[in-house]
């Protein structure tokens, strides 16, 4: 990341004019190229409305917060997935790529306009006093919440501090106090078990620092010297993404040898090839890869790499298609800018950008398994459906308009919205996974036939 020595933004901003206007009286201006010239009366333009806002607009306006919604306007309008992040959601983005954060211990979710409790993970403070899925947040230290980042900024905080979360439950006519102790809560991004003997599955819900630590260890319990696998289903729908490292180690796991993925942008060094290396310890058994629309990033690598290098059948439905790499920047006071700087491209060549990788086998989720039904899965935005999204090919560009949709898609970005940890019950009644299980046993049928 670059390290930025920090000054207020605003006295920053003004710095810069200030710049602009001596080049200009030095006589500087028209040694200027043309695009510098732009950019001078861009910024010229830009100090002249803040000063006219400020001095004659109809109510006291907060200048440092224009100046935020003017970068944050500029950065949107290059794509969805570039955009200014101010201190505090800078250090949520960096809390949701570590291995564990603060806080009470429940996942939670907008569901009718109201903020509710998906499930509470097991054995945290949440938990032990009695938080339970269904309930709906109101408030917050008595303070009235209905926007679901602002609940989790409440909940969130240091080790030892206590936190008073006010609930309704159907079942109880009155509000409930939960007066909860803050604790460390370890982010689980990876969840095995053996669904029969020798037929393992692994669910793994994002990219985070330890994920490729987890799905390691995970893989040693399920594929044992004196037991070994037959068969790895690995569960990757509803997975926004993460950490791009993540993903290519991830995929390295599962192959030996060939290309895992190739970024590609307007500068070399952030042009590369990633390949796969062998590590002594050659995964053989057959896996199926389940994808849907909310498989993303990260996810979409993963899935593409083990799809062009034959690793791996993909079955579900066709996933999210986001096909770019953004860098994070840390910037003065605490901002960040998350900024995409390259496409990726699968080991065949092929950019999954607004596309999105299509399964080997279509099989749509029609019961209310762990995940969305086929229904919810057809209603699910995408990445082509976002305002400004990138196509496949640089220099291409799609405008849309915004809808509701795009709008209520951020209650979900950093919210783990999973309906708590899969169960052999639950699992049973998913139609894709016992789909999976099928394919893998009648491989092994096969070939041994």
């Amino acid at each position: 990341m670059t390290k930025i020595k920090s000054f207020p933004m605003k006295p920053i901003l003004f710095v810069v004019f200030a710049l602009l206007f001596w080049a200009l009286g030095a006589g500087s201006y028209h040694g200027l190229s043309a695009a510098d010239r732009e950019t001078y009366k861009g910024l010229k333009l830009f100090s002249e409305v803040i000063e006219l806002v400020e001095k004659n607009y109809i109510d006291d306006v907060d200048a440092q917060k224009m100046i935020e919604d003017a970068i944050q306007g500029m950065v949107h309008g290059l794509d969805p997935h570039s955009s200014l992040l101010t201190p505090d959601e800078f250090k949520e983005m960096q809390i949701d790529t570590k291995g564990e954060f603060t806080g009470v211990g429940i996942h939670i979710s907008m569901r009718d306009g109201l903020i509710t409790v998906v499930s509470p993970i097991e054995g945290t403070p949440a938990y032990r006093a009695g938080v339970v899925s269904g309930d709906r947040i109101v408030k917050v230290d008595g303070r009235s919440v209905k926007d679901l980042r602002e609940a989790v900024k409440l909940i969130r905080g240091p080790k030892g501090t206590e936190v008073v979360i006010t609930i309704i439950r159907k079942t109880e006519p009155d509000p409930i106090d939960f007066e909860i102790v803050r604790d460390v809560i370890p982010i689980e991004s990876v969840r095995a078990m053996e669904l029969q003997p020798g037929y393992g599955y692994i669910r793994v819900t994002n990219f985070r620092e330890n994920t490729t630590q987890d799905l390691q260890d995970a893989l040693r319990v399920l594929d044992k010297e004196e037991t070994p696998m037959k068969g790895l289903i690995l569960d990757l729908r509803d997975n926004p993404g993460g950490l791009l490292s993540q993903a290519i180690d991830v995929s390295d796991l599962f192959l030996s040898d060939g290309n895992i993925l190739s970024i590609r942008g307007r500068l070399n060094k952030n042009t590369r090839e990633f390949k796969a290396h062998p590590d002594g310890h050659e995964k053989s058994y057959p896996m199926v890869i389940l994808i849907n629309g909310g498989s993303a990033s990260a996810s979409e690598i993963v899935a593409g790499a083990l799809q062009d290098q034959h690793r791996a059948l993909i079955l579900g439905t066709n996933s999210f298609g986001k096909g770019s790499v953004q860098n994070l920047e840390r910037l003065m006071e605490g901002y960040g800018l998350k900024l995409t700087v390259a496409r990726y491209y699968t080991p065949s060549g092929r950019s999954i950008q607004a596309k999105g990788i299509k399964p080997d086998i279509v099989v749509t989720e029609d019961t209310v398994a762990p995940q969305a039904t086929d229904q919810n899965d057809a209603r699910r935005l995408k990445e082509k459906d976002l305002e400004n999204h990138l196509d496949a090919e640089p220099n291409k560009k799609v405008k849309k308009k915004a809808t509701d949709a795009d709008e209520k898609k951020t209650d979900s970005e950093s919210i783990d919205l999973k309906s708590g940890p899969a169960t052999p019950e639950k699992l049973k009644a998913d139609n894709q996974v016992m789909r999976a299980l099928e394919i893998l046993i009648s491989h092994n049928l096969f070939t041994k036939s």
